[in-house]
């Protein structure tokens, strides 16, 4: 496994953290850029790049990292940014999934990975839809968020159910490239839809259930204080 020193991608990176420092903007936003620097630093200068390239099991953490991490980062690092974004959080939660499910149909799969400009509409596509859609959920009422929270988790459930029970191998630029880690294409084929089925689509759970907890704590403290 190498490092990706692409003098480009470390130029944006090294701009982004320098940026950090001189915002003119309240801690978290700066922080918040770090952290999606860092994050976007493991997933396209570590080696965990080139492994992505090789299993599509760690493509998939890639890009559910994309979405889950970094998208929601950026959206903490430029509030007013994505905040001037128009539509519903509706049309952005059916948005933001079709995106996440259009690249990981096997056609336009295997082009991201055959072509550099349409590797990086892959990501930029992911980390924005997903982005806006974070932002959506901040800016509506908590029985809403929660719904939406539970939409993207079934919608990734659904995703990685479909790919873990596809009965062949579907991913044309991983079929040559398992063999060193002892699996096969539909092996690594097969994980990955579990990740994106279990753990990835309980991360949307978690967020729904924490959002409605915080909701309860605050409906019932009102209540204790008059007591």
């Amino acid at each position: 496994m190498r490092w990706n020193l692409d003098p480009v991608l470390l130029l944006c990176l090294a701009f982004a953290v320098f940026a950090s420092f001189r915002m003119q903007s309240e801690a978290q936003p700066r922080h918040a850029l770090r952290y999606a620097a860092a994050c976007a630093a493991f997933l396209f200068v570590s080696p965990f790049c080139a492994l992505s390239s090789a299993l599509f099991t760690a493509r998939v953490v890639h890009h559910v990292i994309l979405a889950t991490l970094l998208a929601p980062l950026l959206t903490a690092a430029f509030p007013a940014l994505f905040r001037r974004v128009p539509l519903s959080l509706s049309v952005w939660t059916a948005v933001q999934a079709l995106v996440f499910w259009a690249w990981h149909a096997p056609p336009l799969y295997a082009a991201a990975l055959s072509s550099d400009a349409v590797f990086w509409l892959m990501q930029a596509s992911i980390t924005a839809s997903a982005a806006i859609w974070w932002d959506k959920l901040r800016q509506v009422p908590t029985a809403a968020a929660v719904a939406a929270l539970l939409a993207a988790m079934v919608l990734m459930g659904v995703l990685g159910a479909l790919i873990t029970f596809a009965g062949r191998a579907l991913y044309a630029p991983h079929w040559l490239t398992t063999q060193p880690w002892d699996l096969s294409p539909l092996q690594d084929q097969q994980i990955a839809g579990i990740i994106m089925w279990a753990p990835a689509s309980a991360i949307y759970l978690l967020a729904a259930m924490v959002l409605l907890y915080r909701w309860i704590g605050s409906d019932e403290e009102p209540q204790a204080t008059r007591a």
